[in-house]
């Protein structure tokens, strides 16, 4: 077994079939094939299942990867300690819901990571996206939320992918409106004040049950419904027809704009948002350092300046 070997390992396992992977390598497809077989040949297991889509890692490969992704970022730091070699070049991915303070984290390690390359993955994608990353192995870490709503099927689903739920905070939920809207004043929104507005929800795929949801009251019956695939559009329909969102109430002026308010619903509900990760992997030096930021943007003590509502229903 070779540092080479399971970098070739984790690269197929990063791109979903040899073909693409060989490309990133610069290896002819039948080198890296034959690498891949030896490795798991030496090891004893199978680590991909092969069809012409693509590959797919099998229980025993996803074991075999958290440890090779752990050796590699071992060798890295005996690289950067003693400061010879070639350094492998730093690679971090976490698939997200549409949370302002995930991509704050993210700029964080991006700016505390001192290297000359990297190559590092913000995804903000649908719930199912989420959960198929991390437990295919795309992405390190996922960021979604459990609610009394959709916690029994997500569980479910997490538990047979043997992915773990770590909750980083509880949110009641809140309205995001814009700030003129005519209900902007209020102290707090009713469900039955919303109803004569568009209401705004992230597009799910082939997904599109209410439990996938980033929205904590999609269950609900409305008469006008809006979905939309990206964070911008929902932002300008916001303004443009004084649509409404539910969400957790963490907003960030920076990203989001001056125009966007979060507002508390009286509601009762809660959301408990936290991350997923796969039960067989250790977290990365650059997972730690991502979830370590995410406190600071969690945290209104941490930072008293920013603009985060995190406030609870009474």
């Amino acid at each position: 077994m070779t540092l080479q070997q399971l970098t070739y390992l984790v690269t197929v396992a990063e791109c979903g079939n040899i073909t693409d992977a060989a490309e990133r390598l610069f290896l002819s497809q039948p080198s890296l094939s034959a690498a891949i077989h030896n490795l798991e040949k030496e090891m004893g297991v199978t680590a991909f299942v092969r069809s012409n889509k693509g590959v797919t890692v099998t229980q025993e490969g996803e074991e075999l990867l958290s440890f090779a992704r752990m050796l590699l970022e071992q060798a890295d730091i005996m690289q950067e300690h003693f400061g010879v070699g070639k350094k492998r070049v730093p690679k971090f991915c976490v698939s997200c819901q549409h949370y302002s303070f995930a991509v704050n984290a993210f700029v964080e390690v991006v700016k505390e990571y001192d290297a000359d390359q990297y190559g590092f993955i913000l995804r903000e994608t649908q719930t199912g996206e989420i959960i198929d990353d991390v437990a295919s192995g795309k992405s390190e870490l996922g960021l979604l939320y459990l609610s009394e709503s959709n916690e029994t099927v997500l569980s479910k689903l997490l538990r047979k992918s043997e992915l773990v739920f770590e909750e980083l905070f509880t949110a009641a939920p809140h309205v995001f409106i814009n700030k003129d809207h005519p209900l902007a004043d209020r102290k707090c929104i009713t469900l039955d004040e919303l109803k004569p507005y568009p209401y705004l929800i992230f597009e799910q795929g082939d997904r599109n049950s209410f439990y996938f949801s980033e929205e904590v009251f999609s269950v609900s019956e409305r008469k006008k419904n809006i979905r939309v695939r990206d964070r911008a559009t929902l932002f300008n329909l916001l303004i443009g027809l004084n649509g409404y969102t539910v969400c957790s109430g963490v907003i960030d002026e920076n990203l989001n704009g001056k125009d966007i308010i979060a507002v508390p619903l009286a509601d009762e509900n809660e959301m408990k948002i936290g991350y997923i990760v796969h039960q067989k992997n250790r977290i990365s030096r650059l997972g730690t350092t991502y979830l370590k930021a995410l406190e600071k943007y969690l945290d209104p003590k941490e930072e008293p300046g920013r603009e985060c509502l995190h406030m609870r229903q009474e």
